[in-house]
């Protein structure tokens, strides 16, 4: 009887944890980033200071999880002023027109044990596309400092900016069409 009383709160234990289905991303340890390649030669890295991501999902595996993501384009953070200036200027994201950069998803699939396909509409300089991406859930942890649950992700994959139209006037052999993402972040259940 003990052991069945047990196992009836176990079970319960993860239906609560997993009855909170919103999820929201711990700014302090999260980050958004971007690499291009310049010149053939050398690569240059950015991110975006200001972005939110919201997760839900009712399953313990994330395997059912929706994304939903906002970065603002005033954010942008290459290490210097100059290029962060171009970047945001109508060359390239036209910060005055489109100050959002926005993805949500529309389907996860599992390809391995924690590793997905996260396919969705990513918005950019008023352009939505289809992209997809690499999404490794990296687990889910009881929290030290808050005593609640944290889950992890780590989100790779690649962008076309000229299908974005940023910065068409500059050929690929000087600036990379491909743009390098890549997200990290802990999530905790939303209050």
């Amino acid at each position: 009887m003990k052991k069945l009383i047990l196992l009836a709160a176990a079970v319960l234990f993860q239906t609560a944890v997993f009855a909170q289905t919103t999820w929201k991303v711990d700014k302090a340890h999260a980050r958004l980033q971007f690499t291009v390649t310049h010149m053939s030669v050398s690569d240059v890295d950015g991110n975006f200071k200001d972005f939110d991501v919201t997760i839900t999902s009712s399953k313990p595996d994330f395997s059912d999880a929706k994304f939903d993501m906002t970065a603002s384009v005033a954010s942008i953070n290459t290490g210097n002023d100059m290029r962060d200036g171009d970047l945001k200027s109508d060359h390239f994201f036209n910060l005055a027109l489109d100050p959002t950069i926005t993805f949500t998803s529309t389907r996860i699939v599992k390809t391995t044990a924690n590793h997905y396909k996260l396919s969705g509409n990513l918005t950019m300089h008023g352009i939505t596309k289809l992209v997809t991406f690499d999404l490794w859930y990296r687990g889910t942890i009881v929290n030290p400092m808050s005593k609640a649950n944290d889950a992890g992700f780590q989100l790779t994959g690649t962008v076309t900016r000229t299908e974005f139209n940023l910065g068409s006037m500059y050929p690929n052999a000087i600036l990379s069409d491909d743009v390098a993402i890549k997200a990290d972040g802990e999530f905790a259940v939303a209050k």
